[in-house]
């Protein structure tokens, strides 16, 4: 019986790489890319394949897909994990700092979602997730441009969700909050009701709810996974 292949972008440390280590208890084979080598070591570690590239470069995208095919000849589950994006104070961003968010935050999605989508047709369907932040719908001052373009991904998101769902292919986004993969001051974990940090591990098994059948049912939703940090409803 052939394994499904779960790809994950920023799959090197932190909540990405928390999800590899989730989806390979769930027996999915693994395509992994990260900037670094951490990527190719856990690649080694849980048996799956690693590219070293970056989520803003295109050719990196195309090269994890194109060997991601090649070794398995099939992918089932996508996680897009990107890191932040350029901040600062509002108008003193620059127009360049702006376009490096949009190449690291929204055209990614966009990529990998050209790529697979034939794929995941072929196949009878596919899950992708894309992991924001909880302040995609509560916009904060202290995360500018990734407060902007991530709630374009979920509003991609969205739009995909209802094009694509005839298709059996569903994409979701996961709003993590204040996660202990980050060196975060305690005043981040006293937001939580939980007044602690989440741990990466708990962020991975939301995503993989989200990237297996178990959520067979939910699709173009922006679900937060924030300790009850934001208030709206």
């Amino acid at each position: 019986m052939t394994n499904k292949v779960c790809v994950i972008i920023g799959g090197g440390s932190g909540m990405g790489a928390a999800v590899a280590r989730e989806m390979k208890k769930r027996h999915y084979d693994l395509a992994l890319m990260s900037p670094s080598k951490n990527c190719e070591i856990l690649a080694n570690e849980l048996g799956g394949i690693a590219v070293k590239g970056k989520a803003e470069n295109a050719t990196d995208l195309q090269g994890l897909f194109n060997t991601t095919m090649e070794k398995y000849r099939r992918i089932d589950s996508l996680l897009i994990h990107v890191g932040g994006p350029p901040k600062g104070d509002l108008l003193e961003i620059s127009d360049e700092d702006w376009i490096t968010a949009n190449e690291m935050v929204l055209l990614p999605v966009i990529r990998m979602s050209k790529l697979v989508t034939p794929v995941m047709q072929s196949q009878g369907g596919g899950s992708i997730v894309n992991i924001t932040t909880f302040s995609a719908f509560e916009p904060s001052l202290i995360f500018p441009t990734s407060s902007v373009y991530r709630v374009g991904v979920s509003s991609f998101t969205k739009l995909y969700s209802d094009r694509y769902g005839a298709d059996n292919i569903r994409m979701n986004c996961l709003l993590p909050g204040f996660t202990d993969s980050l060196d975060l001051p305690q005043k981040f974990a006293d937001m939580s009701v939980f007044k602690r940090l989440a741990s990466a591990e708990e962020q991975a098994r939301a995503a993989a709810f989200l990237l297996t059948e178990d959520s067979s049912y939910i699709t173009g939703q922006s679900i937060r996974n924030d300790g009850g940090v934001t208030r709206s409803m």
